[in-house]
């Protein structure tokens, strides 16, 4: 072989391990990135979009759904609703009538968005807000993991979308789907995947990630909620944190064993928002009956109530009410969207509120006006500044600090088409890759390029 084509193929493959390297560096396997915990920390990344806004690279048209996309190499994870021919979501969110269709799980080419397979089954629908999915797939060790709306948990191969192994969690934990269907996003620890499921004693299950045989489960409650459930370091140890609507709770995540409970009884079983962890606190908050923190100082015991709002109202709120948006703190402060779209800033150690701002989700603040309740952004840190993806399809970079919020760069992107309470709204949590990021509505998927 020549040397000069020899040179060439050598360069050629030196930039394919080095793209390979960035990817797998760069994934977004599951709810909130690699970490769990909301951070993008890819490098070369825009400052500001340009006037005619970043590049949209592919768009794939796909159902309806809440999920938001998970992104691992060269391959991007959704899952969506298909309705049956001649059937129809109801105008009211809240009826329950049933409505027969179907759940899809979709792999993607991250490159150009064409569909490398597709897994369908079956599905009826009885939930309120019937779009379709609300959590994002879990991707690991080759294997694909979704949750749906209705109960049914799949391990599928990565590569070819075969099934591994599922479980119906309504028949087989003998319970009816939560009222707005399960959300909570599901978590790999070790050998275990731990899910919110709900009934007697199995608030918490944690099932075996290769066979889907229960390990254990834990916890009973009325109803289980909709909140991830989250594994931290507190008070000197590994804790699985699960919230349900009677109490916050600190289980070891190997056994399922009940280390603590404070109580905490949260109307219409809004516990939703992801739990934040900051050194050796804990805050979680609710839209109606607002926010707690934890401290964990001592290992041995219970953990201490720091402080609690003062408010049981969704308009009324002294401090945060939260619904889908996860807080971020930083820097011994809090930054979150209250119940009608003010994005927030509170110390942590008080509670105190900083300052209050309406841009990032473009609400009006009129606690009376049903557009602007649940206004929504998911914040998403990245460097020194954040990125917002707001409810309107919008893109925002944005410096959020104890001083304010100081907008650098806003681009529309995707269309808002699901309507609730009389406005359309994107309510699907984006991923950030490949010096990408990839948003869905209820029409397609699509990739923009956010690359310097």
């Amino acid at each position: 072989m020549p040397l000069q084509r020899l040179s060439y193929i050598i360069g050629l493959l030196c930039i394919a391990c080095l793209r390979c390297q960035s990817v797998s560096a760069d994934d977004w396997p599951q709810w909130l990135g690699p970490d769990r915990d909301g951070v993008w920390r890819e490098s070369g990344i825009l400052r500001e979009f340009p006037a005619e806004g970043p590049p949209v690279l592919w768009r794939t048209p796909i159902g309806s759904g809440y999920s938001g996309p998970a992104v691992v190499g060269d391959r991007v994870y959704i899952t969506d609703r298909q309705l049956n021919a001649g059937q129809q979501n109801s105008d009211n969110a809240f009826d329950r009538s049933p409505t027969a269709g179907s759940e899809r799980v979709l792999c993607l080419d991250a490159t150009d968005g064409s569909i490398n397979w597709n897994h369908e089954y079956p599905c009826e629908y009885s939930i309120s807000y019937a779009a379709g999915p609300r959590t994002s797939p879990l991707v690991a060790e080759g294997k694909v993991y979704t949750l749906g709306a209705e109960g049914n948990l799949l391990c599928l191969d990565a590569d070819t979308g075969k099934p591994i192994w599922s479980r119906d969690l309504k028949q087989d934990y003998d319970m009816p789907a939560p009222v707005w269907g399960f959300a909570g996003h599901p978590l790999l620890d070790g050998d275990r995947l731990i899910c919110l499921v709900g009934g007697k004693g199995s608030v918490a299950v944690a099932f075996n990630k290769d066979t889907g045989e229960e390990i254990w489960r834990s916890l009973s409650a009325a109803e289980p909620g909709y909140c991830p459930p989250m594994i931290y370091k507190l008070g000197g140890r590994r804790q699985l944190v699960i919230w349900h609507p009677q109490a916050v709770n600190g289980l070891d995540p190997v056994s399922g064993e009940v280390l603590w409970s404070i109580p905490f009884d949260v109307k219409a079983g809004m516990t939703i928002a992801t739990p934040r962890k900051a050194g050796e606190r804990l805050f979680v908050s609710a839209f109606y009956d607002g926010p707690m923190l934890l401290g964990f100082e001592n290992s041995e015991s219970v953990p201490e109530l720091l402080w609690r709002g003062d408010s049981h109202s969704e308009r009324n709120t002294d401090k945060l009410h939260t619904v889908m948006s996860t807080p971020f703190i930083e820097d011994g402060h809090i930054y979150g969207v209250d119940s009608y779209g003010q994005l927030r800033c509170l110390e942590l150690e008080t509670g105190k509120r900083k300052w209050e701002d309406l841009r990032a989700t473009g609400s009006t603040g009129d606690l009376h006006s049903r557009t602007d309740r649940w206004a929504n952004a998911f914040l998403i840190k990245h460097e020194d500044r954040f990125f917002l993806a707001n409810e309107k399809g919008d893109l925002i970079i944005a410096q959020l600090t104890p001083a304010g919020y100081e907008e650098t760069s806003r681009a529309h992107l995707i269309e808002p088409d699901n309507m609730m309470a009389g406005r359309p709204v994107v309510w699907s949590h984006p991923a950030f890759a490949n010096r990408c990021v990839y948003l869905r509505n209820d029409q397609e998927i699509i990739c923009v390029d956010l690359a310097q």
